[in-house]
């Protein structure tokens, strides 16, 4: 799988706007993939933070009023998060919206492609930042049956070296899975 037959693949309609009818915190992250051998940017969330402290996941955050929409809100945390100015026209997608089991946060993510990456800097929410070489990790996709994880029907887990990827962010890595093994690039 090159980033071209990538880019095709996750090229999709993107709507930003505000909604929100189910009385969850809105919220969005920003899946970003780059090189010509796709990596994934994923972070290891500090273990001091209140909410979701210590887990792996895509950067992003809570929307909050001064954003005018959610791909906004994506676009203002990456940079946040990990000085990571990313341009609206370099997101080519969206994905499903996923709800956060504890926390009820609905996230919204979108897909950003890029060639190459600057060189990254982690804010004090940041632990590490995590360049995942896509095609494998997506190959680690197994089911979660870990009891505590089971409220939901479609629970998986990805692993990247000792990082066990569960949750929301397992959600829209199954998404991106599910996408790329329909055109068969899996």
């Amino acid at each position: 799988m090159d980033i071209g037959q990538l880019r095709s693949a996750l090229t999709g309609e993107i709507n930003p706007a505000l909604s929100n009818t189910d009385g969850n915190e809105l919220a969005s992250v920003l899946i970003v993939i780059y090189g010509k051998i796709p990596f994934i940017i994923m972070t290891e969330k500090s273990k001091n933070l209140k909410v979701h402290g210590g887990e792996i996941s895509f950067p992003g955050g809570k929307w909050c009023e001064q954003d005018s929409d959610l791909l906004e809100t994506a676009i203002r945390e990456t940079k946040e998060e990990l000085c990571l100015e990313i341009p609206r026209e370099h997101v080519i997608g969206q994905l499903d919206d996923v709800i956060t089991l504890n926390s009820r946060y609905r996230i919204t993510p979108f897909v950003a492609i890029l060639d190459v990456i600057p060189t990254l800097t982690a804010n004090s929410e940041v632990e590490s930042i995590l360049h995942i070489p896509l095609e494998s990790f997506l190959n680690t996709m197994s089911e979660d049956n870990l009891p505590e994880h089971r409220s939901i029907q479609e629970m998986y887990t990805f692993t990247f070296e000792k990082h066990n990827v569960w949750g929301a962010s397992a959600r829209m890595l199954k998404q991106i899975n599910t996408l790329l093994s329909d055109k068969n690039l899996l």
